[in-house]
């Protein structure tokens, strides 16, 4: 009995884990009605696509894990950057650009850096000692 539970357990998380982004609704109908019909199908199929706006993009994929505003655009337009995580093998980056989504990147694949007290000293690799001469 308890191997059963066992393997129920973990196959529940194993499909938790893997699946990524939820596939609830985040909106209703009538929010997204005033969208062109393009847009409304790739809101309800939880596809992103260039131009769609901030809130075409929560309606979307929901609210991301992280926003970041950055300095505007050369034109002066404002930009931000929405961080998605849907796992640990998934991430991505949108970018927009004046509240129209620009662009969107895998985000990069941070190493962490180790503390100071994880940081062992490096080791200087011993020299030859020259052997004295005896005259």
């Amino acid at each position: 009995m308890k191997r059963y539970l066992f393997v129920v357990l973990l196959s529940s998380f194993a499909l938790w884990f893997l699946s990524g982004c939820t596939t609830a609704v985040r909106y209703s109908p009538e929010e997204i009605k005033d969208y062109p019909p393009d847009i409304q199908e790739e809101i309800r199929q939880g596809n992103v696509s260039a131009g769609m706006t901030t809130q075409q993009v929560r309606y979307a994929w929901g609210a991301p894990a992280t926003v970041n505003i950055l300095a505007p655009s050369q034109e002066g337009k404002p930009r931000e950057e929405w961080i998605y995580s849907s796992s640990i093998l998934v991430t991505k980056r949108l970018l927009f650009v004046d509240g129209k989504l620009f662009d969107i990147f895998p985000a990069p694949r941070v190493k962490p850096q180790p503390s100071p007290q994880e940081q062992q000293p490096t080791q200087q690799e011993p020299q030859p000692q020259k052997s004295e001469e005896k005259k």
